[in-house]
């Protein structure tokens, strides 16, 4: 028993953030895990100092695999892909469909979320400096998010919803790690990028990942998921 307990994963996990996705893909692959929650401020809405004991930069997701401590989802989800290759959880290497799962994975950090984090700093900036010079700030703020981030955000969505009209899952017709790395942006557009139904893969999307056991098993362990901004 002792030694189950010294291999348990230890997931070191932010309310309402990324690393929910650490915590579905390990539901999904069977693999047993506890949780430290960490709450964040409830006025500026950022990570608590603690999480700086565990890594330098204090941002969740980290996971603790006996001597591994590791940060950033795209990176945990590989490690924990490749350490459970029974899982099914990647196409095999080689196949179109890798290729597919390959790029997806890293298409959500790399290019979906730039823009959608833009967006929400744009958004509170717009509301937070003092009034004579908010009407200012605001007017920038929103011409910036017309000519740039608008536009960056369309392309995105238009992209994704091209790719599931070609199969039911980002790398094909089985779900993989890559649809787990992609349905935050998802979920983020549809709550702050103007996702709706006339995108109608993309909705469809989001209801099969929210039907599915893990992911439900997941925002229980995890206390739910909530868009912040």
């Amino acid at each position: 028993m002792k030694a189950e307990e010294a291999s348990l994963i230890t997931v070191h996990h932010l309310e309402n953030s990324r690393s929910h996705r650490v915590l579905w893909l390990l539901e999904e692959i069977g693999v047993p895990y506890e949780v430290k929650l960490y709450a964040r401020n409830p006025v500026t809405m950022l990570a608590p100092s603690a999480l700086r004991a565990v890594h330098p930069l204090g941002k969740s997701p980290v996971i603790v695999d006996g001597a591994v401590t590791l940060a950033e989802s795209g990176a945990i989800i590989e490690y924990l892909v490749e350490k459970n290759p029974a899982s099914g959880m990647a196409p095999p290497r080689g196949t179109a469909e890798w290729v597919r799962y390959l790029y997806w994975l890293h298409f959500a950090e790399g290019t979906a979320m730039p823009p959608l984090l833009l967006k929400l700093v744009l958004d509170r900036i717009a509301t937070v400096p003092p009034w004579p010079v908010r009407p200012i700030v605001a007017a920038v703020a929103h011409r910036a998010k017309d000519l740039v981030v608008a536009p960056r955000l369309a392309e995105n969505l238009d992209l994704m919803e091209a790719e599931l009209q070609r199969s039911t899952w980002f790398a094909g017709d089985v779900f993989s790690a890559a649809d787990i790395q992609m349905s935050y942006p998802i979920e983020a557009s549809a709550h702050r990028a103007g996702l709706d139904q006339r995108r109608p893969k993309l909705i469809a999307y989001l209801e099969r990942i929210r039907e599915r056991p893990a992911y439900r098993r997941a925002a229980e362990r995890g206390g739910g998921v909530e868009m912040i901004g």
